[in-house]
């Protein structure tokens, strides 16, 4: 066996624990719903926890959603996933985002209670009978003949595993930092991991560091709300999750505040203490996330910047500051939030602060989230390079079921980039590689008008069934759904009406023409003025009782019909040469006609499919062509592959 580090301090009991089949290490949100998935899927697995206390911790802002993000939660709940469902349950206001645009680009956006999501989460992992939780610090992975064998822990155990997924979040080598101070921490006062970083790299595993932050968090008592511009939620507002019903329409406020010169004075004074201009941060940060002092610098011409004031609980003081992320010293940050109209005389709860990490490039992995160093061993969430509960929670999920299917020997469940926005954003970390911490946004997603947030478990429930992630009632939900709005499509294209006193009638108080010849009942929902609900009341029906959705999705059919149809041909047009497979044994080094470039990237990322190879920087069309050729030609193809015959037919591996 390999050990990953050197570490002669770690105990070895003669007794280790029992074997299991996963091993996730970091309960974050993409540790739980890794853990929640692969035990769910039957593998015994072990959870393992700095503190069980911090379960699903919200380091950062108590939300989730918004364009993108709140996609990816509906995408999680289609496939099984935990999330939206805690999420719902905990709401403490819900608004729909950009309704008077496009349907791609709608969104749900919800304030989260945080301690009661820690809490609902924490009771689903102990409910899993195949999970066990355990409070441990990994320190050391184990591996044998390129296989994982298992971890060790701080404690000394040694817990045997057939495959690891490593969830660690900001936790690999953080420190902190408030002005000059810095020292070595990670959110919630917990102790940071270095052992597990020197373990991966030895591991043959490549770590770089980002940094990021939060804002300061104040005593609700001590703002001034009646000066502020009160943000109310949506009571109409449906939750992530099919299952769940409506959002409460009693729901609490968050409110708007301004920063002024006077503050984006105080901020410039101290720019010597800020640890990203004073030369103490190293690591790239989150360009669409930046702190105030980096927002004062990049957008000098603003005279003001939104802060959104937003609750963290229903009954506690602790407001959060979105939009004024610090690294500045507390006396300083106290110093340019009292010169905000209604924090004049605001108490600072938590101090802000910046925080730098280790991650690990994503080119290193497989479009499985498996490393290529080590088989069996899967990266998620912030140790892939990105931001954001959300996307931590895709990639825990996605993780948690291909460590399950591997373990079966069945083929990893990979997600298109016409299927979703998980599928969008791990090619992009997985074939683009990263530079800065990547964020989801609808913007990345060639096929957008596809990936709707009403749709997503019309995209993605059969998937989840045929691995097992979801119960029948979740199921029956989805049916009842996809059959109601294929049955109502050919009801209302069936339904025709002609001219006459009725339907101008109905048509005059909408505000719409009246057609001159037989219109369906289709057409008519289609013109801006119409809607289904309104269609339905003519018609002199009502409104079934129906799954979270259901309508809007229906609606969303019918209305933009022609622009789905075109993108569906748009990616039926390419799938067919996309998805073609390079197989994994390609040797690039022998593709001579490919530019060295490209073979040197080609090389180290090694795409599953031409569609992946054709989004990586530095492959040409040229490139494409030369290796498309070789995999339409078996003569060729054949010469092509590490296990091949050598030139001289003798049977021996080439070295090339």
């Amino acid at each position: 066996m390999t050990r990953g580090n050197n570490n002669k301090n770690v105990f070895r009991p003669n007794n280790p624990e029992p074997g299991f089949d996963v091993i996730v290490i970091g309960a974050g949100h993409a540790g739980c719903e890794a853990a929640l998935a692969a035990s769910r899927m039957g593998c015994r697995t072990l959870l393992l926890s700095l503190n069980l206390d911090m379960v699903a911790f919200m380091a950062c802002n108590p939300s989730l959603g918004g364009p993108g993000k709140g996609h990816l939660v509906k995408e999680i709940d289609a496939l099984g996933g935990e999330m939206p469902r805690v999420a719902d349950r905990n709401i403490l206001q819900a608004r729909m985002l950009n309704t008077g645009k496009g349907p791609a680009v709608q969104a749900l956006r919800a304030q989260i209670n945080k301690w009661g999501y820690q809490r609902a989460m924490r009771i689903a992992l102990e409910k899993e009978p195949a999970l066990t939780l355990r409070e441990d610090m990994a320190e050391e992975i184990i591996t044998g003949e390129g296989q994982i064998k298992g971890i060790i822990g701080r404690s000394g155990a040694f817990y045997p595993a057939r495959t690891v997924i490593i969830c660690s979040g900001v936790y690999l080598g953080a420190r902190l930092f408030l002005g000059d101070l810095h020292f070595a921490a990670a959110p919630g006062s917990l102790t940071p991991s270095y052992n597990l970083a020197k373990s991966l790299q030895e591991l043959g595993i490549t770590l770089d560091r980002f940094k990021t932050g939060t804002p300061p968090r104040v005593y609700r008592r001590s703002i001034d709300f009646s000066t502020l511009e009160k943000v109310p939620g949506d009571s109409e507002a449906q939750g992530f999750s099919i299952s769940s019903k409506k959002t409460s329409s009693d729901q609490f406020s968050c409110w708007m505040a301004y920063t002024n010169p006077d503050t984006h004075e105080i901020i410039r004074k101290n720019f010597d203490q800020a640890p990203i201009y004073s030369g103490l941060i190293k690591g790239a940060g989150p360009r669409y996330c930046p702190s105030i002092e980096d927002k004062v610098v990049r957008f000098s011409e603003r005279d003001r910047h939104p802060i959104f004031i937003e609750p963290e609980g229903p009954d506690i003081e602790e407001m959060y500051l979105q939009g004024i992320s610090t690294g500045l010293p507390p006396d300083v940050q106290e110093s340019f939030l009292r010169t905000i109209k209604g924090l004049e005389n605001v108490k600072i709860m938590r101090p802000a602060y910046a925080i730098e990490y280790d991650y690990a490039p994503p080119t290193q992995l497989k479009i499985s989230l498996e490393t290529r160093a080590v088989q069996g061993l899967f990266l998620a969430g912030q140790i892939n390079g990105t931001t954001g509960y959300e996307e931590a929670a895709a990639q825990g999920l996605i993780a948690g079921i291909n460590a399950a299917l591997l373990l079966k020997s069945e083929e990893p469940l990979v997600l298109k980039r016409s299927e979703a926005y998980i599928g969008v954003m791990i090619d992009d970390l997985v074939t683009r590689g990263i530079q800065e911490p990547y964020r989801i946004f609808t913007s990345r997603g060639e096929y957008r008008l596809l990936l709707r947030q009403d749709n997503a478990d019309l995209r993605l429930t059969e998937k989840s069934w045929s691995i097992g992630l979801i119960d029948e009632e979740r199921y029956r939900l989805h049916l009842e759904k996809k059959i109601f709005i294929e049955e109502e499509l050919a009801r209302l294209e069936k339904t025709r009406h002609n001219p006459g006193s009725a339907i101008e009638t109905f048509l005059g108080k909408h505000h719409s023409s009246t057609p001159k010849q037989p219109i369906s009942a289709l057409e008519l929902i289609r013109r801006p003025e119409i809607n289904y609900p309104a269609y339905l009341e003519w018609e002199n029906k009502d409104l079934p009782e129906l799954p979270p959705g259901t309508i809007k999705e229906l609606e969303n059919q019918i209305k933009y019909a022609g622009y789905i149809a075109k993108q569906g041909l748009a990616v039926e047009k390419t799938a067919r040469m996309h998805d073609k497979r390079i197989p994994d044994d390609f040797d690039y080094q022998k593709a001579k006609n490919i530019s060295t470039e490209a073979r040197q990237k080609l090389e180290q990322v090694r795409p599953a499919t031409i569609g992946q190879a054709s989004r990586m920087e530095g492959v040409t069309p040229a490139d494409l062509s030369v290796l498309i050729l070789y995999l339409e030609r078996p003569d060729i193809l054949k010469s092509m592959l590490k296990d091949s015959p050598d030139s001289t037919g003798n049977g021996e591996r080439t070295n090339d």
